[in-house]
């Protein structure tokens, strides 16, 4: 099965970003992007080109045109968002972002009427109903096939680097998990979603998939949901590891990371360097961690178990990749990881307002509505004592808050 790769312009990229649609009186998630993607379709087009459907009809993807720089992409996502709230104010919704909501009983929810939606909730089931979670994804452009897989498998190393950063999950229907990014580990209860598998080439990559299609396990490449992985149709990198970052703030420091990493490894790959393939056992470990802790993680290195912080591994990552963001004219939203590490996480940000608001659940949807509109807030609850912040809600008996 031979799967061709569209090689597009080196270092490209694009992003999508999963918002929810909340009612503003109750603060639950509330289907109505029906309505909004028909009211904002331009006249004469089956859909609006730069939002769209996803599972639950209380979502709305955002998504970019191919654009060049972080700053383009920023702006593309902001004129998309501009469009979708002003049809969703007009409906008593506002918008937000984060891995999970921290209230909605995913039970409520109501799949979107699109046949291929329909068709995985048919074959999935509960797996696929609970998936009340959201994300973004990065795509980065690759110009030939040969180079996408070792991109991929060098990429895995710096899983726990993205997921501790965007870590806004620690809620879920209305209690806390104890983890920084329950998103994740609900994801991975679908079969072909995780941690990608260390595969040698891009035959190896076909072998794989013509297995999978072959024995119907999937119908597409696109039913493919690593963390990581190769996008053939549009030719990038697929970065898909992020929880749902609230704002455009941190949307844009980690495309700037994604896009910094995979131009530095396309580098080195026409300079003749072999790229790095971490050990599968090292990543599965450093995911959890990133998962459970955040950026209070200790994270294994190497091979032998040596470990170091998480949040100091992203300090100097993003020095090492200042000259290449130089380069690509995004060295401000490089600088923005700084800010994220200063003001804390999102996980860190909603736990903090939910212990203000004595376990009310509903100021953190507050919190995240006014995130999206206002930007990342200039101070937060990253001077607390290193560990887990504590959450308001006792999930221990299976009881909400």
């Amino acid at each position: 099965m031979q799967i061709p790769f569209r090689s597009s312009e080196r270092a490209s990229l694009g992003v999508e970003w999963e918002l929810q649609l909340v009612d503003l009186r109750t603060r639950q998630l509330t289907a109505g992007a029906v309505e909004i993607l028909e009211e904002i379709r331009p006249e004469g087009a089956e859909e609006h080109p730069k939002a769209k459907h996803e599972l639950l009809q209380s979502t709305v993807e955002v998504i970019t045109g191919i654009c060049t720089t972080v700053a383009e992409a920023k702006a593309d996502l902001a004129g998309t968002v501009a469009e979708v709230r002003a049809a969703a104010e007009r409906r008593g919704l506002g918008l937000m972002c984060a891995g999970t909501h921290p209230i909605t009983d995913w039970q409520t929810q109501q799949i979107s009427p699109k046949e291929r939606y329909l068709q995985l909730v048919e074959k999935m089931q509960w797996l696929a109903r609970r998936l009340q979670i959201f994300g973004v994804h990065v795509h980065v452009g690759v110009r030939a096939p040969e180079k996408a897989i070792p991109i991929v498998n060098a990429l895995t190393q710096y899983v726990p680097h993205f997921l501790a950063l965007s870590a806004s999950s620690p809620f879920w229907v209305g209690c806390d998990t104890g983890l920084a990014s329950a998103r994740s580990k609900v994801f991975e209860g679908m079969p072909t979603a995780g941690l990608p598998y260390q595969l040698s080439g891009w035959d190896r990559f076909e072998e794989y998939m013509e297995t999978l299609i072959s024995t119907r396990a999937i119908e597409s490449v696109r039913e493919v949901w690593w963390d990581i992985r190769p996008h053939p149709d549009f030719g990038t990198v697929e970065l898909r590891i992020c929880d749902g970052l609230p704002t455009l703030d941190e949307i844009g420091a980690v495309a700037a990371l994604s896009q910094c990493l995979v131009e530095q490894f396309d580098t080195q790959l026409d300079r003749g360097y072999t790229l790095p393939v971490p050990a599968s056992w090292v990543l599965q470990e450093n995911k959890w961690r990133a998962a459970r802790y955040g950026l209070d993680a200790d994270i294994v290195v190497d091979d032998k178990g040596t470990v170091r912080p998480v949040r100091q591994a992203i300090t100097d990552l993003v020095e090492e990749l200042e000259p290449t963001a130089r380069r690509l004219d995004c060295e401000d939203e490089l600088a923005d990881v700084h800010r994220i590490l200063a003001v804390g996480a999102s996980y860190q940000r909603q736990r903090a307002v939910a212990a203000a608001s004595d376990g009310d659940l509903t100021a953190v949807v507050d919190s995240l509505l006014a995130e999206l509109r206002d930007g990342l807030p200039s101070s937060g609850p990253a001077d607390r004592p290193p560990g887990p912040v504590p959450g308001p809600a006792d999930c221990s008996g299976g009881h909400a808050a």
